[in-house]
């Protein structure tokens, strides 16, 4: 799309009978350059047609003659009637450029042809407050630019909008959610408007109204993404942004934490939750995926994802070349990469919850219980050690048992010596153990090989690939297998070093349920031996039913003899894996273990038994405390490459973490790792930051930022209508100490925020969009406001911060389309009237309405607010089951009443017109005759939704006041920011 902003302004001011203004770079000259000759004439070296470069005055001056365009070759060729010499070139197929650029091109050249850097690489510095006509009317910075641009186009500003209308206004833009008739009466009543500003900004809602839009540019979802699409559990981040909102954290620090928060010194666990921001992103458990591809795509997107939040900039155009348009080469992509790739998160992931790093993030209550666990646990540990003085004096007179072994977890035993010939082998059914890729065992037996390879025993199927478990000797190595999927999903480890051929000796093998090599060790004849790991990564349910076989497994069979095999449903210490490989059982029977098994002293049974309840009742409360996935430096750093056209299987020159060298550079006191670039972005001396989140913040409350092109503050990007303000806006807010509150405080007491919507033919044919603010902002409610605002009107809204998230009503069947199974199922209760925030949000089939109504798919990071207008919007809003059960409801209210014009109160926020009051009694009264001649259809109308029908209430008459309902919920005014 063409950007040329100049021209349009030029020809606004012919039509209106100014002169042209000046020509300025920026503003004028850069857009059509970008759009037209950077390409070929522009940063990328790899598709740069001549030495020419466009981009950089030094090379643009042998192409221009300063006052003289005549004479200057870039106007020649640009006005050139010869096809073979015109630019852009008709042999690519490009157009001559309009008459319009030509002109702006031409007399920037006779202006000189100065170049400017690029404006939002130029830092802010705040403005002297302009002079204007009216400046009674300013209450604030942001009017004095507001009105000399208005001044300059010969605009007046617009009165300021009714009370009513004006506190829906603000309520709605900072807490996502009308008005109550109480807190409307009590404004009329005493017209405190800052007052109750700042009641809204103290409002658990208003957190939870700037914490959608963060989530959004997070990527935050329930679950991972692309095909597979399993579950995730990362709300306990999103509660964090919730809660760092309500507390108005510093914007500086809310940086710092989320881009690592981590590897601040000392880090507390809420610091390690709000890294989770980067373990946002998709991520892929299908099946055949290459794990190396897939992991730097993630470490591409939290590259991508921070240059769009925090710089407002397109670096991952930059992925595959020099960016086309923008200061940036590739080279300084992957350096900028570098930053992030250095976490030890995988490209294949775990489908059945969060992937590694993560860690235990209880709630305060949770919190409390967990350290009163550890503190019994204290106790009853010294209590134990305690009692431990005594044993020896109690073993001394104790007389062992002729054998023994241990026996705590054990789940099968087979003490005979069996001999096996490589054909034969023993098979288990009735009493084979099976075990998940979570749940820990031990295998040991007693063995004597004849061949360097063969099968120990196994739980799976009988092939060298199979599902299953297997123990096995392998070129004489001992071998574990724990196999899904052989390519990709199981855990293979093997001793470093092959056993004693033909020995008879004694191996163990525990596995602790980690899913992961890291949690299995191996033993012969009770000596722990150095493994090697083959792979790794039993993350998928095995649900094998195959028997246990003894002397075969995978697809092998054993030569020589096993015996004294022995499984346990737990891990063994390295302690008991010498006692089970000791062949004398009166040896074992002496030792102090089986002593304590067999006959402990009372005092210390009692303690070990406390202690050991303790620890079961901990683990299994652990189990129910969420947990989110945080980010986790590497030891030693992974190397970092230019990908050559961004194939992660192409590596080209090594680079080290770097940023941009169009930008402020990197203090030599900063780390070279995620916590430098963190300190970077926040750095005053860095001039896009704070310009590119104030801009977010206008869009919140404006309905468009003051640069349009929110996500792309580049060549491509949209040049500010409000440059100064924007400046002033940026310094404001690094001043005030990065306080959002203020200035989101500051932007809604302005002047220019409080004017009416209303709107003459002549400023809508002016300025339609209402870029230049000569009245008040008027768009359509977002996707999450429609719903709640619904929810609160109705009065069903459960207003209940953080949690996990929740299951709202949803058409029937969508799930089943691509999983099968029993599909979505809908919560009972409260959670089908949580706020929007708090939907349950799968990546591949998102909450319908909300997509409906252009909630970004959270797929990659969206900062643009998007609005359409399409006849599926109506249809939703007058079928969908929460809006309907959401007129029901308020149609119980306004029959209490037997009034239409408390409907208007509720929903509008302000008191019914005489016009309307007789539109909606019509209404109701056509409603009343259909319904009651059609008792059937009154009934599947109100049978929409769970929450409760008020028996009393005739069902013709409640059906008619709910159509009257649903009318109100669908006004252009309802639905519909004033």
């Amino acid at each position: 799309m063409v950007r040329n902003w100049g021209w349009m302004l030029a020809i606004a001011a012919a039509a209106f009978g100014a002169t042209p203004p000046g020509v300025e770079f920026n503003r004028d000259v850069r857009p059509i350059l970008s759009d037209r000759c950077f390409a070929c004439h522009g940063p990328d070296r790899a598709a740069r047609k001549s030495p020419l470069r466009l981009d950089q005055e030094e090379s643009a001056r042998s192409a221009l003659t300063a006052g003289d365009p005549v004479h200057s070759p870039l106007y020649q060729r640009v006005t050139s009637t010869d096809p073979a010499r015109r630019m852009p070139p008709a042999y690519m197929g490009r157009e001559r450029l309009p008459e319009g650029e030509i002109d702006t091109l031409r007399r920037w050249i006779e202006q000189g042809a100065k170049y400017q850097p690029h404006w939002s690489l130029i830092a802010p510095k705040r403005p002297a407050l302009p002079a204007v006509k009216e400046s009674a009317w300013a209450r604030n910075a942001i009017d004095r630019f507001v009105l000399a641009r208005l001044d300059a186009e010969g605009l007046r500003h617009s009165p300021e909008a009714d009370p009513a209308t004006l506190l829906r206004r603000v309520t709605l833009d900072l807490t996502g959610l009308p008005p109550t008739p109480a807190e409307t009466e009590a404004f009329l009543a005493d017209a405190d408007y800052e007052k109750a500003v700042d009641r809204l900004l103290a409002s658990p809602r208003y957190a939870e109204r700037m914490a959608i839009r963060w989530l959004e540019a997070a990527r935050y979802a329930d679950t991972n993404g692309y095909q597979s699409d399993g579950p995730r559990d990362m709300w306990r981040w999103r509660d964090w942004v919730i809660d760092a909102f309500q507390k108005d954290m510093p914007f500086d620090r809310f940086t710092v934490e989320q881009i690592a928060g981590d590897l601040l010194p000392n880090a507390t666990v809420s610091q390690k939750v709000a890294s989770g921001f980067h373990r946002n992103h998709r991520t892929s458990a299908e099946g055949g995926i290459v794990d190396e591809e897939f992991r730097v795509d993630y470490v591409a997107d939290r590259a991508a994802t921070t240059a769009t939040v925090w710089l407002g900039m397109t670096m991952g155009c930059a992925r595959c070349h020099d960016h086309k348009y923008d200061p940036f080469t590739q080279k300084e992509f992957y350096q900028f990469f570098a930053f992030f790739n250095n976490t030890p998160d995988r490209g294949f992931v775990y489908n059945f919850g969060n992937e590694p790093p993560f860690l235990h993030a209880p709630l305060p209550e949770q919190e409390r219980r967990l350290a009163e666990f550890d503190r019994q646990m204290a106790e009853a540990r010294a209590r134990l050690a305690g009692a431990d003085a005594g044993i020896e004096r109690a073993r001394s007179g104790w007389k062992p048992p002729a054998a023994w072994n241990v026996r705590a977890g054990l789940v099968y035993d087979f003490p005979a010596l069996a001999h096996f010939d490589g054909k034969d082998f023993r098979t288990e059914t009735a009493k084979a153990p099976h075990f998940e890729y979570r749940e820990p065992f031990t295998f040991a037996a007693r063995i004597q090989s004849r061949a360097a390879n063969g099968a120990i025993l196994s739980i799976g199927e009988d092939y060298f690939e199979g599902k299953g478990h297997g123990l096995f000797l392998i070129d004489g190595k001992l071998r574990l297998h724990i196999t899904f999927r052989f390519s990709d999903l199981g855990l293979r480890v093997e001793t470093a070093d092959a056993l004693p051929a033909g020995k008879r000796q004694h191996v163990l093998v525990t596995y602790d349920g980690g899913m992961r090599a890291a949690g299995v060790h191996m033993y012969a004849d009770g000596r722990e031996m150095p493994l090697k790991v083959l792979f790794d990564y039993a993350i998928w349910p095995i649900e094998t039913k195959e028997p246990l076989r003894i002397g075969a497994g995978g697809g092998m069979r054993f030569q020589g003899e096993i015996g004294d095999v022995r499984i346990y449903d737990r891990a063994l210490t390295a302690r008991e894996a010498a006692i089970v490989a000791t062949e004398d059982p009166a040896a074992r029977a002496a030792t102090r273990e089986a002593f304590l098994d067999l006959h402990p002293p009372a005092e210390y049974a009692a303690s070990r038994a406390e202690l050991q309840r303790l620890e079961a009742e901990k683990a299994k409360y652990l189990a129910g405390v969420p947990t989110v996935m945080v980010m986790q430096e590497m030891t030693p750093r992974r190397d970092t490459f230019v990908l050559k056209r961004g194939a992660y299987d192409a590596p080209g020159e090594k680079v080290e973490p770097r940023t941009p060298a169009v930008l402020p550079g990197f203090a030599a006191e900063w780390p070279a790792n995620r916590m430098g670039l963190a300190r970077w972005l926040v750095d005053r001396k860095n001039p896009l930051t704070a310009r590119v989140t104030v801009n977010r913040f206008w869009q919140m409350i404006f309905g468009t930022g003051l640069v349009k092109t929110v996500e792309d503050f580049g060549s491509q990007g949209e040049w500010p209508l409000h440059p100064e303000l924007l400046d002033w806006l940026a310094v404001e807010f690094m001043d005030s100490g990065w306080s959002v509150k203020h200035i989101m405080k500051t932007m809604v007491m302005s002047a220019t925020y409080r004017q009416s919507s209303r709107v003459s033919a002549e400023l809508l044919e002016r300025d339609p969009e209402n870029r230049l603010l000569a009245r008040g902002s008027r768009y359509r409610l977002s996707p999450e406001m429609l719903r709640d605002q619904a929810l609160a009107v109705a009065g069903l809204l459960v207003e209940k911060v953080g949690g996990p998230s929740v299951k709202p009503y949803q058409p029937p069947g969508l799930w089943q389309e691509l999983f099968g199974g029993k599909g979505y199922v809908a919560d009972k209760g409260e959670g089908l009237y949580r706020r929007s925030l708090y939907t349950y949000w799968r990546r591949t089939i998102a909450p319908p309405s909300m997509m409906n109504f252009d909630s970004p798919s959270r797929e990659v990071c969206v900062v643009r607010e998007s609005r359409t207008n399409t006849p599926l919007q109506a249809l939703n809003l007058m079928n969908d089951t929460i809006y309907l059960e959401a007129a029901r409801k308020l149609a119980e209210k306004l029959m209490a009443g037997g009034r239409v014009e408390p409907g208007i109160q509720l929903v509008l926020g302000r008191t019914a017109r005489p016009t309307e009051v007789e539109v909606l009694g019509g209404a109701l009264a056509r409603f009343r005759a259909y319904y009651g001649a059609h008792p059937d259809d009154a009934a599947k109308f109100l049978a929409q939704g769970d929450a409760p029908r008020d028996a009393k209430l005739d069902a013709g008459e409640l059906a008619a006041w709910t159509g009257v309902a649903s009318l109100l919920l669908n006004m252009d005014e309802a639905v519909t920011r004033q």
